[in-house]
């Protein structure tokens, strides 16, 4: 697994074969089936649009949840560390302590986002303290949902951090650990979460700001009153900022703005309060006019699905 872990605690073409023999090679069971797609793997969970933020646009971040009762083992822990990555793209981590982390960007992917996270979050509760977890079963449609294990309604709070300090806390690293981590830190783009709108999220990608804010609707809904106020000319943040597009994710929509270059976030709190109270107005009522219908082709030409 490397120092820095350590310190931690063929191509698949089928050769050509007979029709009776390509029929008996299709039949051959593959082992289990991974899970089925989910178009809103996070939908009825509690900051449902930070769990997608978690999982696609952030890059150094945690949150930590409390399973429900019975789900640890008798000596396990009542709370989960989710994060963004972990060392080495470990899917999951139970340190020596006894905490356990799991990543929403490592590990196996399926259809649903949701029974992988879950089937992490069961692997490492079941590991040793100080085991890295380097794989975790594949996530089947038996295999149990985030919402299954964890209290869903309680409240979900990120943090960003400005690195990836929070796998070592507490330990002490050798020289070439150090240096690793170090080169770890230097990677993360600076992000900072936003007050002004729930999932909201500045980011200097570049010399450029830019705010990524995750919608908590459906992505077909979110669309259309992005429409309607990209047809009215509001669909800015203020005076030099500009909607570039939007990232399409777990079934929620993202919209990407450029900002005016040397602003920071704190710059942006009332014009992002702003637009989600147009945003808000936007949503449902009558169907969309032929300058709105535009607009949302416009949109969707500037859209990018990532998951």
């Amino acid at each position: 697994m490397g120092e820095f872990g350590r310190t931690l605690t063929s191509s698949g073409m089928i050769p050509c074969m007979g029709k009776a023999a390509r029929k008996k090679h299709a039949a051959t069971p593959k082992g289990p089936r991974p899970a089925a797609y989910v178009r809103r793997p996070f939908a009825g969970l509690a900051g449902e649009a930070d769990w997608v933020a978690l999982t696609e646009i952030l890059p150094a971040a945690t949150a930590t949840v409390a399973l429900k009762a019975g789900v640890a083992p008798a000596d396990g822990p009542a709370v989960v560390t989710i994060a963004t990555v972990l060392p080495m793209a470990w899917p999951a981590l139970r340190r020596a302590d006894g905490a356990v982390l799991v990543a929403t960007q490592g590990g196996g992917s399926t259809g649903d986002a949701s029974r992988d996270l879950g089937s992490a979050i069961v692997a490492a509760l079941a590991a040793a303290p100080g085991t890295p977890l380097a794989q975790v079963p594949l996530a089947t449609d038996d295999s149990p949902r985030v919402q299954d294990l964890v209290e869903g309604d309680a409240a979900f709070a990120v943090t960003v951090h400005e690195g990836y300090d929070f796998w070592v806390e507490g330990q002490d690293l050798d020289a070439d650990a150090q240096e690793s981590l170090a080169r770890a830190n230097d990677s993360v783009i600076p992000t900072v979460k936003m007050s002004g709108a729930p999932a909201a999220y500045w980011c200097l990608l570049g010399n450029r700001p830019h705010i990524r804010l995750v919608l908590a609707e459906d992505e077909d809904d979110a669309t259309n009153a992005l429409a309607r106020l990209a047809a009215a000319g509001t669909a800015t943040l203020g005076e030099g900022t500009r909607l570039l597009g939007a990232f399409r994710a777990a079934g929620l929509l993202i919209p990407v703005w450029e900002l005016t270059a040397g602003t920071t976030a704190a710059d942006y709190e009332e014009g992002i309060s702003a637009f989600t109270s147009r945003y808000a107005a936007a949503l449902g009522g009558a169907p969309l006019t032929a300058a709105e219908r535009g607009a949302r082709s416009g949109l969707i030409s500037r859209q990018v699905t990532l998951r």
